[in-house]
Parts: C-alpha cells; structure tokens; sequence
C-alpha cells in the first residue's frame, strides 16, 4: 500500500471481472461473451473505415450512434446517453443520480460493480436480500431510499422481472432515480425502455457488449427522460469528452442494422441455453430459469469449488463465486452448441 495513496483509495475493493487467460485452446465458458462473431456489416463497416480519420477527435456526442439509437428504440435523441460500455454509464449515474441523503437500494446478490461504485463515490447503500428462489423481490423495496438500480435479468442469477413488476415498483416509487440495468435483456425479456415515456424517473442501460458481440468495442447506452439525459451529460463532460471512438461508433452503428444476424445469433443462444439447462437437469443439477446467456447451476453432491476446479483441468473455464449464499453454484455462459456439449462431456466424466 503506496504512502501516496488517498485514504479513499486505500479502502477501495476494486471489482474483479471474470478471468481473461492468455492459455489457448480453452473452452471459455466464464465472462458471458457471445460465442458468436460480430455481424458481417459490422466487419465491412470497419474494413471500410478511412483509418486517415483517426488522427482527428472523434464527435464528441457520437450524434450517428444517438440517431442509431433512437430510431431503432424509437425514442427521440434527447433520451439517448452513450458510454464506453455500460459499466461506463452506470458509473456516471452514481455520480448524477445516487449522492443523496437516503441510501439507495440493490439486490443483495447482484452485480458486483455496484458496492464498488458505492464505495467509490462514497455513496450511502443497502442490499436487499433476494427470496428463496434467488428472485428480486420488488414489493419489498422502501419508497424511502436515494435511488434503486437492479440487473434485468439479474446478474448473475439470470432471473427475469416481468414489465408489470416494474411498473408496480415505478407507480410508488416516483421521487428516486430508478435504473434498470439491460446488460442481458436481448436474450428473453422484454425491455423496460417501453416505459420510459410513462415514468420520468426510469433510466434503462444496455450494452453492445453481449448480444451484439461488441464486447470489444466497449459501447453502451442509457435510454430516459431528457432530463436525466441533460444530467449524464453534464457528468460525462466534467469527467470525458470523448468516451467513444471512431471505429466503435463506426460498428455499433452497423450492428444496428443488422436485424436479421442480430436474430439469427441470439436464438442460437437462447436454443442452446434450453439444451444445456435440460442436459444439466439429466445430471442432477439444479438450473435457476434464466433469460440470459448465461445459467445458474448447482449440484447437491457435488461441491462447486470442486467441479470448477475439475473442469479447468479438463480447460474448460466457468465462473465460481464464493460468495455467500451462492458458493455452491456454477455460472456457466452459453457456447457454441460444440461448446457445451464438451462442457457436458466432461461434467459427465467428473460425475461418473
């Protein structure tokens, strides 16, 4: 620990994302990317891009990925933010929406970004437990609180809030922030965006990052009231003018107008999904219902310390978490359909 250091920095414990090994030939099963590669309109969009371009700033507001956006949403571009990757938006929100006086409020078992931006911003919280079903339970949040932000579906159990569930949560709680964080929405539920017109407090995130196959590119966005718009930009540009470049625009646009690939990718996750949850269930797992791309999973004679562990000997990588509550399960993203099923193979090995 550096002398140098503040003493808001020496209590920081950073967020530590899923493992990025430099091993080859690894079945990565761990950081939800998507198996599949971006659209080819995104491959020629950059292949075509004037490199020459590059020494120049890009546009500070990305006005051609707004318009993007807000066409394909059908929103106006005032109720468009873009960041580099969402994690990038939800920090700028923190710091627009959640520095009040009450504590605000998320799951318990959630996104583990969000303590580390609390803490960051020295931001007052409290985790509200999920039920016995590892669901979000809405009806427990107090009106009285400085903001709510929770995964839909939640990270990383993959549960889905229905759009009438936040509805009810929005109708009562009217004086606080609300975010919705999207990050897996694409691959079986229906976007919390379609109430942004009805609740003035609603800001819902998305990325590029999973069902695009951006994950690269780093680009997300934030869809709300204008008003909370004017407010991520007035943070945005008292901290980076320029959080997106050129050639991540550049394919963030293309992906966009390629509805038919877009389709075509996230129902071969969304089918490979259902064959690995039926072929876990055969092997005694117990699968939580997810709408990501990504399941939840536990065994209840094995430990799953034990089977991670197994399986990266066999490189094959899943994701373990020893928190608590949830040391038991297994996060295992969607493959390919070749993928999983040497994940199976294998499971089916270690458990005889």
């Amino acid at each position: 620990m550096s002398k140098y250091w503040s003493e808001l920095t020496k209590g920081l414990v950073p967020y530590v994302p899923g493992e990025q090994p430099k091993v080859q030939n690894l079945i990565k099963l761990n950081t939800n990317e998507n198996p599949y590669p971006p659209s080819p309109k995104v491959i020629e969009a950059i292949d075509g891009f004037d490199k020459q371009r590059l020494r120049l700033y890009p546009d500070p507001n990305s006005d051609v990925l707004k318009q993007a956006l807000a066409d394909y949403h059908e929103v106006n571009k005032n109720q468009v933010f873009v960041g580099n990757g969402s994690d990038e938006v939800l920090a700028l929100a923190f710091m627009a929406f959640f520095k009040q006086a009450e504590p605000i409020l998320f799951p318990d078992i959630s996104y583990s970004f969000y303590p580390v931006y609390c803490n960051l911003f020295e931001i007052d919280y409290q985790q509200l437990p999920l039920n016995e079903a590892f669901e979000i339970d809405l009806a427990g949040y107090p009106a009285e609180n400085g903001g709510v932000i929770f995964p839909n579906p939640n990270a990383p159990t993959g549960r889905l809030l229905s759009l009438d569930q936040l509805r009810n949560l929005l109708q009562r709680n009217t004086e606080s922030v609300v975010i919705v964080d999207e990050a897996y929405i694409d691959f079986g539920g229906e976007s919390a965006i379609a109430l942004v017109d009805q609740f003035p407090n609603l800001l819902v995130t998305q990325t590029f990052s999973k069902s695009r196959s951006l994950a690269g590119s780093r680009v997300g966005f934030a869809i709300g009231h204008e008003e909370l718009i004017e407010g991520l930009e007035r943070v945005k540009n008292s901290f980076n003018s320029y959080p997106l470049d050129m050639l991540a625009v550049t394919a963030a646009v293309a992906a966009l107008q390629d509805e038919e690939y877009f389709e075509t990718t996230r129902n071969k996750i969304i089918d490979s999904r259902d064959w690995l949850t039926a072929e876990l269930q055969q092997l005694g797992f117990e699968v939580l219902p997810s709408a990501a791309n990504f399941v939840f999973t536990r065994h209840p004679e094995h430990d799953a310390a034990e089977l991670f562990a197994k399986l990266r000997e066999r490189a094959i990588l899943v994701r373990y978490f020893s928190a608590t509550r949830i040391d038991q399960f297994l996060r295992i993203t969607i493959g390919t359909q070749a993928e999983i099923e040497a994940l199976v193979f294998a499971l089916n090995e270690i458990i005889g």
